[in-house]
């Protein structure tokens, strides 16, 4: 049984990896919990102990110890399958990426902001045309669209105007 000597706290994803590797020889429930005790509260250790079920973790009913509690084997087909989705989520992304990454990012926000002010004004010279033609009720009702989109663009100047500029 060894402790974690990592005395920060862990997240879950990274305490159900460290399951999952102690699972692959055999591990009790409860040498789960002595083994993260200084680093997870027994709360954390049970949601990760879930989440790796979800990635391979399989109790085994006739090794249960009445001490112990329940015995912890993988399921190497989900276990592989969880370590290719790990390794994709948090593979180093170089530098040339994050910033072609950050430039199309700043283009789309730009685009989808000059789509809602251009909805906007279209839905506004919409209205206009029906309340020329006499068309009270569908004027009303297209300008309310267009004050809706105008407040949806409003807010999105508001949550990126420096970001733009």
């Amino acid at each position: 049984m060894t402790r974690v000597s990592d005395l920060a706290q862990i997240q879950e994803v990274e305490l159900s990896q460290r399951i999952l590797e102690m699972a692959k020889a055999g591990v009790y429930r409860e040498s789960l919990f002595d083994a993260f005790s200084g680093v997870a509260s027994k709360r954390q250790v049970r949601a990760a102990i879930a989440t790796a079920k979800q990635f391979g973790l399989r109790s085994n009913p006739a090794l249960r110890d009445t001490d112990l509690g329940t015995y912890y084997h993988i399921d190497p087909k989900h276990y592989d399958s969880f370590q290719t989705l790990l390794e994709a989520a948090i593979s180093p992304i170089s530098s040339d990426d994050v910033a072609t990454r950050l430039r199309k990012l700043t283009e789309i926000v730009q685009t989808l902001v000059r789509i809602s002010s251009g909805v906007a004004l279209s839905l506004l010279m919409a209205g206009s045309l029906c309340v020329l033609n006499g068309k009270l009720i569908l004027a009303a009702t297209i300008w309310s669209a267009a004050l809706a989109v105008s407040l949806v663009w409003m807010l999105q100047k508001l949550m990126v105007g420096s970001f733009l500029e």
